[in-house]
């Protein structure tokens, strides 16, 4: 019997904190056209769904989360449970197609079937037609999610950018054996290889209690409160940036940036103008944003579960330019990344799964996510996807946009992915409190093309 880790049980436990959240996340695949027959893309899906066995289980929980719960298999898998066809109204334009997906997105998955829909989509302009998946958060992170999405595709793989990502090649990645693997057979060594391990511990040891007092840290201390944390409702609205991947790289070989922190800088700049129309003032605190960060090895790419950490920084929508915001952002995340947020987060889930008691775990992330939370604003993550075009059901793969989840108070998420040259920034909101979603969208994609014409200029 194959349990769920504590991560992943924790986003059943706070989508359980709060009945007008959904704690799924899912994609938009953009194909040209025509569209399969639905009665032969329902056989070729059945076919494909052997290369992701997780797609055919279902999560099973216990009374009082006396143990986690686990996965099981159903042999007789149904496709009417989780395969839908629906066209779009003329004329088919990303309007008609985002309001498709804030519909599906914002819907609760049934646990009593494997936690995944797929949506078959006509009625596109220029005769395109999409796919949306979504599945629930406790299958997978961005990062496997994506890799699971080989199942759908025509050659069953996907040459992802997550095979570049420093996260996976890190000296302290999860998968690294350190100082255990180093120990010799010669007797004489044992001497050195205890005095490195004793010294590993103590250094691990330190950096976990340093990044776990700058993240309760972070959590606890006071931001001048603003309107993108609040109460949500059921309704969700959802949008997209859309940038070039060449432009980014050039924008941080200009600046000495990364690409994440010249991505981040854009969804700082878009938040401003957010902040700024609806007439409140950006202030240096006003944007704490929970950045997921990946600890998952490459070796484990293709693993459906979710192996991320977190880190929590200040996003400094007070700097009133885009250049401005990337030299202040650039220092802040190096600063961040120094601090230990990243290794401590994992650690601590890591200790957890092997050493606390499953209730303990799971009744503390259901009474803290009941809590009103009103200090971190906002919710960043990034998403490496197919480097190279991808073609599913024998038709060209155009676009891929993210959909993020919402959850604990964000009424803004904003997920991206790397398609060939692109970089799509996938944003979903509460209906209600986010009526301006085009002034993030034009903030995103302005601070890009700005940042592009000055590092030409450079």
């Amino acid at each position: 019997m194959e349990q769920l880790s504590v991560l992943d049980a924790g986003f059943l436990q706070v989508e359980d904190s709060d009945p007008r959240i959904s704690l799924a996340i899912g994609s938009v695949t953009v194909l040209e056209g025509p569209p399969p027959g639905f009665d032969e893309l329902a056989d070729s899906l059945a076919q494909r769904l052997a290369r992701a066995p997780r797609l055919r289980q279902a999560v099973r929980t216990h009374p009082l989360d006396l143990e986690p719960p686990h996965w099981v298999d159903v042999p007789d898998l149904d496709l009417g449970h989780h395969l839908r066809h629906v066209a779009l109204p003329a004329p088919g334009s990303d309007t008609e197609l985002f309001a498709l997906v804030s519909d599906i997105i914002e819907r609760r998955l049934d646990r009593d079937y494997p936690l995944w829909e797929c949506w078959v989509v006509e009625g596109l302009a220029e005769g395109r037609w999409a796919l949306i998946i979504k599945l629930h958060h406790c299958i997978a992170d961005g990062v496997s999610a994506t890799a699971m999405m080989a199942a759908f595709s025509d050659d069953g793989e996907l040459d992802s950018f997550a095979t570049q990502l420093p996260d996976a090649h890190s000296p302290d990645a999860p998968a690294d054996a350190g100082p255990l693997s180093r120990i010799s057979l010669n007797p004489l060594d044992w001497g050195k290889a205890v005095w490195e391990l004793s010294s590993g511990a103590a250094d691990l040891a330190a950096q976990t209690v340093r990044g776990t007092l700058g993240i309760v840290g972070d959590i606890v201390r006071p931001t001048s409160g603003n309107s993108l944390n609040g109460p949500v409702g059921s309704l969700r609205r959802y949008r997209a940036a859309r940038v070039s991947i060449d432009d980014i790289r050039a924008i941080g070989r200009a600046f000495d940036a990364t690409f994440n922190d010249v991505a981040l800088a854009a969804v700082t700049h878009g938040y401003r103008q957010v902040l700024l129309h609806r007439g409140e003032t950006p202030r240096h605190d006003s944007l704490r944003t929970l950045i997921p960060v990946s600890v998952r090895d490459t070796a484990a790419l293709h693993t459906p579960d979710n192996r991320v950490s977190l880190m929590l920084p200040l996003l400094p929508v007070d700097e009133p330019t885009p250049l401005a915001q990337l030299k202040a952002l650039r220092l802040r995340m190096r600063r961040a990344k120094s601090n230990g947020q990243r290794q401590a987060g994992a650690n601590v889930v890591g200790a957890a799964n092997r050493f606390l008691p499953f209730p303990l775990t799971a009744w503390t992330v259901r009474a803290v996510s009941r809590l009103p939370q009103r200090n971190v604003t906002g919710l960043a993550t990034n998403v490496p996807g197919p480097r190279q075009p991808v073609r599913m059901f024998g038709r060209r793969v155009l676009t891929m946009l993210p959909i993020p989840p919402l959850a604990l108070r964000l009424r803004v998420g904003i997920a991206m992915l790397s398609y060939t040259d692109q970089l799509t920034f996938g944003i979903l909101a509460d209906y209600d409190s986010s009526p301006d979603l085009e002034v993030l969208v034009d903030g995103i994609e302005s601070a890009i093309a700005g940042l592009a014409e000055l590092a030409r200029r450079a």
